[in-house]
């Protein structure tokens, strides 16, 4: 305690104490408070008023279902009561499941649609998710709950990041995600190893797949067109099982050497990149049938690949006609990007399904040419 001076002769006392003291006595009383608001959080947790809401929420939505799909359901819960007996087999669910295959899927299309319904969250016994061409931007809180989805096909969406409860898809056979907003891959993506599909094709700004994909021995068909790779993934060529890789339209300007890793490959495609020479070890893919490349700038090619009569070497070549054009093309969207305010354009891979089916066409000929010459096709209606 000090004495201050205050006029007229007067001297009141004033109490002096350490800020820290203060400080101390603050920070007890909040940690206090958060622990009584983890202790109450936690009783509501442990209560059973939460169950008896889902419960009640789950009643309600039952109600508003059709007969056919209460019965699918019905069918849904038997299965998993009586899951691990002997008395339910793998043909019981096969019998099960004939004649559902629309029950079973889930389909949404149109840009009417900005999010997930809510009521999905209750249908995990479905098996496929279709959803193209909507403004959805994200995957739903409780996509970890659909561990029965083996088909899972978004492509033409607005979907900018795939969740990492991806990762508890196990059963996952089929992800497309092609045409979405996406700018990176989450690692836990490795853990569904039945993946046999996976489509990335023109993205927003993907340009690296994470290491961890490594374990998806069993894919057969990566499509990572499209995008913004300047080099092949590590992990691409640790997937043993591929046998289609489209690397079209990246910015790749070489191959590594190790490409013969990739032992049962079949079809690749690197057209629309930046190549100006093919790696040797190419040739020594005894499975590969099919390669695609662009004529303009590859200058140095292995003789066994363009010579093996056992390989559809393909070199497409632009119209000449048409090249200052796309070269002005390709400058005033640089100048489109570099305006403020500017969005960048969404793919829609028109050209990408063009190229496909023309190369299907040669696909069936006995031979093809050396070079051959895209054409655009457009009608007027």
């Amino acid at each position: 305690m000090i004495k201050a001076d205050m006029g007229f002769g007067r001297k009141v006392d004033v109490p002096v104490s350490d800020l820290s003291v203060i400080r101390g006595m603050w920070e007890v009383r909040v940690k206090n408070h958060r622990q009584r608001q983890k202790k109450e959080q936690q009783r509501v947790e442990q209560s059973a008023l939460p169950r008896i809401n889902q419960q009640w929420e789950y009643r309600i939505y039952c109600k508003s279902l059709k007969p056919e799909e209460q019965q699918l359901l019905r069918q849904y819960l038997e299965r998993s009561t009586r899951a691990g007996t002997q008395e339910y087999t793998g043909s019981d669910q096969q019998q099960d499941l004939q004649g559902a295959d629309v029950e079973l899927k889930l389909q949404l299309d149109g840009d009417s649609w900005t999010e997930f319904p809510s009521e999905l969250r209750w249908r995990t016994y479905l098996r496929e998710w279709h959803v193209t061409g909507t403004k959805i931007c994200r995957f739903p809180e409780f996509l970890s709950l659909f561990t029965q989805l083996v088909v899972l096909q978004i492509p033409k969406n607005l979907i900018d990041e795939l969740p990492a409860e991806i990762g508890q898809l196990t059963g996952l056979r089929e992800l497309n995600v092609s045409y979405n907003r996406l700018s990176k891959v989450p690692p836990e993506l490795g853990n569904c190893e039945n993946l046999e599909r996976l489509e990335l094709a023109g993205n927003y700004n993907l340009s690296e797949l994470p290491f961890e994909l490594s374990s998806l021995k069993r894919l057969v068909h990566l499509d990572i067109a499209q995008n913004r790779f300047v080099s092949i993934p590590v992990c691409t060529l640790r997937m043993s099982g591929l046998q289609l890789l489209d690397l079209s339209h990246n910015g790749l300007s070489d191959l590594p050497q190790d490409m013969d890793r990739l032992q049962q490959l079949v079809t690749l495609f690197l057209h629309k990149n930046n190549l100006w020479y093919l790696p040797h070890c190419l040739a020594s893919i005894s499975t590969l049938k099919m390669i695609v490349v662009s004529g303009e700038q590859l200058t140095c090619i292995p003789t066994r690949l363009c010579s093996n009569p056992a390989i559809k070497f393909i070199r497409l070549c632009d119209n000449l006609a048409n090249a200052e054009k796309k070269k002005e093309e390709k400058k005033e969207k640089g100048k489109r990007r570099r305006e403020p305010g500017m969005e960048e354009v969404k793919k829609d891979g028109r050209e990408k399904e063009f190229i496909e089916a023309y190369i299907s066409t040669l696909t069936e000929r006995d031979t093809v040419p050396y070079s051959t010459t895209k054409v655009s096709i457009s009608c007027l209606l």
